[in-house]
């Protein structure tokens, strides 16, 4: 029987320097797939790699997570030997799994909790799935429930309201002052891990231009390729700086790095507003004294996000409320999956006795008696269907389908019946 299950590397057990290493690119996750494909009896694989987690799931009746392992390292030329398997985590119960990808998707296994990026990042990936024919019936009709149970949470609780990191916070203050600045010139200062993360939760969010700036260019010009930004060498920051309309630092040094001294000589021509996230500050508090300059720091943005932590975690049994029933509705669809291709043998195999029985006796008959002959078989045929369908339904509830499946096809020798029906 074909169980559902995962190959999972989080944030959870894992450093950031090892969710890095293992990471896949595009070009990896085609590699990847591919190498899936080609092995027997699996199906339904998706694969998710994000900056938190890097997991591989598929349908089948073997376990692959070993095999699924030694492809990743190997694909990061690691030896399989190498202790990094031991980050991996497999889950084997096919209910469990499901479950799991329920708490990705919707944001409950996230470093953040309700995270809004994820959904989209597990979109991403069964959109790939699709492309390379890797989502079977099974993968296509438990990601549409995700989704749509995702749209009963943002609906019916309050599990994805205001920004609950950091960065999110950042992002949403920006958006905040998009009615005096509907297309800012947004400056990024230091990419750290925090700097990264306020660059990519940028990406669609602004209608300005965001430069971003390192001390390691090369850095720089990675994150602004990844993002569709520009980078900038620090070498042009006093440029930078005056024509900025958002300033967002992040950079770890003892003394601000933005001081009044900054600002000598730059015509303060607007309002600009200034965000330190760095902690020693980064920006002198005193820039305050110059016209038209608002200086937010890390405590005001960690108050924002640390009310909305709070708004999503009230609202997390609500969410598990609304994923156990729409588990339950996948997994009662799931089940009658399961019999359908057994109904469907049965179906053929009385059908292959109907019509051997029919033709046995149409010489005999009028045209019109045939005809009659046909509607009555056929009517008669579908009322005897119609109870081991029932049967077969009434035991998936009861977690019985299997030993009612074996029943049958002992009974009317399916397996070997449906290999010599042919019904045009």
């Amino acid at each position: 029987m074909n169980h559902f299950k995962v190959v999972s590397l989080t944030y959870k057990n894992t450093p950031l320097s090892i969710r890095e290493l293992l990471a896949l690119d595009s070009q990896a996750y085609l590699e990847l797939a591919r190498r899936c494909k080609d092995w027997e009896d699996i199906s339904d694989i998706l694969v998710l790699s994000t900056c938190n987690r890097t997991e591989v799931y598929y349908l089948s009746p073997i376990d692959y997570s070993y095999n699924i392992i030694c492809e990743i390292l190997a694909l990061k030329n690691i030896s399989p030997q190498a202790h990094y398997q031991d980050y991996f985590t497999r889950i084997n119960e096919h209910y469990e799994a499901v479950e799991h990808l329920f708490e990705v998707a919707l944001g409950l296994d996230s470093q953040v909790v309700g995270d809004m990026q994820i959904t989209n990042q597990v979109k991403q990936a069964y959109q790939l799935s699709a492309d390379l024919n890797l989502a079977g019936p099974f993968l296509h009709r438990l990601l549409h429930t995700i989704f749509f149970t995702n749209k009963r949470v943002v609906q019916e609780t309050a599990f994805r309201s205001g920004a609950a990191s950091t960065s999110y916070a950042t992002v949403e203050l920006i958006e905040d002052f998009a009615l005096q600045l509907p297309a800012p010139n947004i400056l990024v200062l230091g990419i750290g891990e925090i700097g990264a993360d306020v660059c990519r939760n940028l990406v669609g969010k602004t209608n300005g231009t965001v430069r971003i700036a390192n001390r390691t260019f090369s850095k720089a010009a990675s994150l602004a390729q990844e993002c569709g930004f520009t980078a900038i060498d620090f070498a042009e920051l006093p440029q930078a700086l005056a024509e900025a309309d958002v300033v967002i630092s992040s950079i770890a040094r003892s003394e601000p790095f933005i001081t009044l001294d900054s600002f000598k000589g730059l015509p303060l021509l607007s309002y600009k507003y200034f965000i330190d996230l760095a902690v020693p500050r980064s920006i002198d508090p005193d820039i305050e004294q110059l016209p038209g300059i608002l200086l937010y720091n890390i405590d005001q943005i960690n108050n924002r996000a640390g009310e909305a932590l709070q708004k999503r975690l009230a609202a997390v049994p609500d969410v598990r409320a609304i994923i156990t029933q729409s588990a339950a509705d996948f997994h009662e669809w799931a089940k009658e999956m399961e019999i359908s291709p057994t109904l469907q043998k049965l179906k053929n195999t009385l059908e292959q006795i109907r019509l051997e029985e029919v033709q046995r006796f149409a010489k005999k008959l009028k045209p019109a008696e045939a005809q009659l002959v046909d509607k009555i078989t056929r009517n008669m045929m579908q009322k005897i269907l119609k109870l081991p369908a029932l049967q077969l339904k009434a035991a998936c509830k009861r977690g019985e389908a299997e030993t009612l499946i074996d029943v049958l096809n002992d009974l009317f020798n399916l397996e070997k019946e449906t290999e010599k029906v042919k019904i045009g």
